[in-house]
């Protein structure tokens, strides 16, 4: 009997993620069952470009009683209902037994507004407004993380992500310690600094660059691709090309050539299943407050997007079961995907759509 050849499209194997330290159980052979799930486009939603019932709007009341302003660009304030506090929580102090263990916890939440129109999202809105959008983000990474040791930008998008605000906006989280997400990849990083003498996501970069496999769209200065080791269906990371640790690092032709890459993945995202597409995403960058004083060579500034659709703009993927229990699993191999998306127009589905209706 012939030796089979492995192939990645068609045979289970796991695959190694060097930012967290774990494995995704990778079943390519599944794509081959007779049931995909059917492609239904949802019903289009119809949000008011002003709803005086919304709290994110310009010009509307808050639930603590803080009037906005008429904004018409970014627009940023504290949340009113933080996670975290500066100040006014005592300290726990000593914990009582190794397996009982808790720590003073202090920080700063904030919420963004990109845009003062609630029916627009990034990849409908301009280069030149993305890029305010990523100016107040490099502003807020310094500012707060001259006191803070991790400063989370993210942002959910769609209710299906736990957004139950229909305007575009992010949130912002400043803490006084590292979370578990950023403390691995520190972790991660610096062993593989320590042995390579190179950081990890730099080569990361490097070798995409010269497989050409899991590309989805680039720019001078800005690679986006479906790694390697990703867990949702479409998850895509996106990447400087050039070795950058902290948003502040970013050049003004830089923070340009993210504008554009952002809304072109974004449009790529929307197009895949015409539909606004869920995600979470967020920005891993060196850490702050006094990492400031630290030598962080091992990090690389990165952008993390967690997209929920599988296989239909109604049917999503669950973490459930096997992935709660024992490891996370996936079937549309990291190449699939970005071949998919890399094939999508940059046209977004809804520009063309108009441009159509009104010829």
């Amino acid at each position: 009997m012939a030796e089979v050849k492995f192939d990645p499209k068609d045979h289970q194997h796991i695959r190694y993620n060097p930012l967290r330290g774990d494995w995704i159980l990778v079943s390519a052979h599944r794509m081959k069952r007779p049931w995909k799930g059917q492609v239904e486009k949802p019903p289009d939603e119809t949000i008011p470009r002003h709803d005086p019932k919304n709290p994110l709007c310009p010009g509307n009341t808050r639930a603590n009683g803080k009037v906005n302003p008429d904004y018409d660009s970014v627009f940023l304030f504290d949340n009113d209902f933080p996670a975290l506090l500066d100040e006014g929580a005592p300290s726990p102090g000593p914990s009582e037994h190794e397996l009982l263990r808790s720590e003073s916890a202090f920080g700063k939440c904030q919420v963004m507004c990109f845009h003062p129109w609630s029916d627009i999202t990034l990849p409908l809105m301009s280069v030149v407004e993305i890029r305010k959008v990523i100016d107040e983000w490099s502003t807020l990474t310094q500012n707060l993380g001259s006191k803070h040791q991790w400063v989370q930008i993210f942002e959910n998008k769609g209710a299906v992500m736990g957004c139950s605000n229909p305007h575009p906006h992010c949130q912002v989280w400043a803490s006084s310690f590292l979370p578990n997400e950023a403390r691995s990849e520190d972790s991660n990083q610096k062993d593989y600094y320590e042995r390579n003498k190179s950081p990890m996501l730099v080569d990361y970069v490097n070798l995409e660059l010269e497989k050409k496999e899991r590309i989805v769209v680039e720019n001078d200065s800005w690679l986006v691709v479906v790694p390697y080791w990703a867990v949702w269906p479409y998850e895509t990371l996106l990447l400087p090309k050039q070795h950058r640790l902290r948003l502040t690092d970013l050049s003004s032709q830089e923070k340009d050539d993210l504008a554009d890459i952002m809304k072109k993945l974004l449009t790529k995202y929307d197009n895949l299943f015409e539909t606004s597409f869920p995600y979470s995403m967020g920005w891993h960058g060196a850490p702050t407050g006094d990492y400031l004083k630290e030598d962080c060579n091992h990090w690389q500034l990165h952008a993390h997007f967690y997209p929920p659709l599988l296989r239909s703009a109604t049917v999503k993927k669950f973490m459930v079961g096997y992935e709660m229990l024992a490891q996370a699993q996936r079937d549309l191999t990291a190449e699939q995907a970005a071949e998919k998306l890399r094939d999508l127009s940059l046209e977004h589905y809804k520009v063309k759509k108009q441009s159509e209706s009104s010829q």
